[in-house]
């Protein structure tokens, strides 16, 4: 029974898409173990995000729209030239609508509004400081936003599943032993907290080492911050910190009711 056990859970783990692990969200009246396994690492990124907002308002539109597929096309040769990773430029479709301000308390027409994102990523951080380097930015030509991330987080984070999930089993095994009752079997495995009336909230609970809570917040990769002049020709120092992936899994294990 329990190769056959063993077995099961294997296959459970390999085989469950992820909208079943949010599924089970409910407790049983059966004498049963609420379980939280816990992975969690932290690495380095290894991708560097940029994304651009051009934009240009005239009376003539198409006069807008030239000037903004130009700085378009200077922005995607800037990308190539400095090694953009394959397959990561992304460059939207054209927004076209009106602009307006307000003057003495009403709105008045200044004209049309063309813009478009570009996004792209890069292997260094050095690579993106060229970028900005020479992007010349201005109030046409903005970025709009920095940001690291890890290649390999899709991997990671099935492999911190995993670990999360043999650590409820661990702990549901280390529980039962200890008040002398016996696991029956799994009743339901989860990544969303059970709703329950235990007086604990999802995101809190005893900390496995010192028994303190301690609040798990969601997984955030940090921002690179962005630091020196703003003159245009400047370039920009860069620093992008570690980033900590964390994935939770909740195990309700029905148990022997010692009689």
């Amino acid at each position: 029974m329990k190769l056959l056990s063993a077995l099961l859970w294997s296959s459970l783990l390999a085989t469950m898409a992820p909208s079943a692990w949010a599924q089970a969200n409910t407790i049983p009246s059966q004498p049963h173990l609420l379980v939280k396994g816990q992975g969690t690492r932290t690495v380095m990124p290894d991708r560097f995000g940029l994304q651009l907002n051009i934009e240009e308002t005239d009376m003539d539109a198409d006069a807008a729209r030239r000037r903004v597929q130009d700085n378009v096309a200077r922005a995607l040769a800037l990308f190539k030239q400095n090694n953009a990773v394959e397959g990561s430029v992304r460059a939207d479709n054209l927004r076209i609508g009106p602009a307006t301000r307000y003057e003495q308390s009403r709105q008045v027409f200044i004209g049309t509004r063309v813009s478009r994102q570009l996004r792209a990523s890069f292997a260094s951080v050095k690579a993106m400081q060229d970028v900005l380097g020479a992007l010349k930015a201005n109030e046409n030509v903005q970025v709009s936003s920095v940001a690291p991330s890890y290649s390999g987080e899709v991997a990671l984070r099935r492999e911190l599943k995993g670990e999360a999930a043999a650590q409820t089993r661990q702990s549901a095994q280390g529980l039962a032993k200890a008040y002398g009752t016996q696991l029956r079997g799994l009743y339901s495995i989860s990544d969303v907290a059970p709703n329950f009336a235990y007086g604990i909230q999802a995101g809190r609970w005893p900390a496995s080492d010192e028994g303190d809570e301690v609040d798990v917040p969601e997984p955030r990769a940090n921002d690179i911050t962005v630091t020196g002049s703003a003159a245009p020709r400047a370039p920009e120092s860069l620093e992008a910190g570690p980033i900590t992936y964390t994935e939770n899994v909740y195990a309700i294990f029905l148990i022997s009711d010692g009689t």
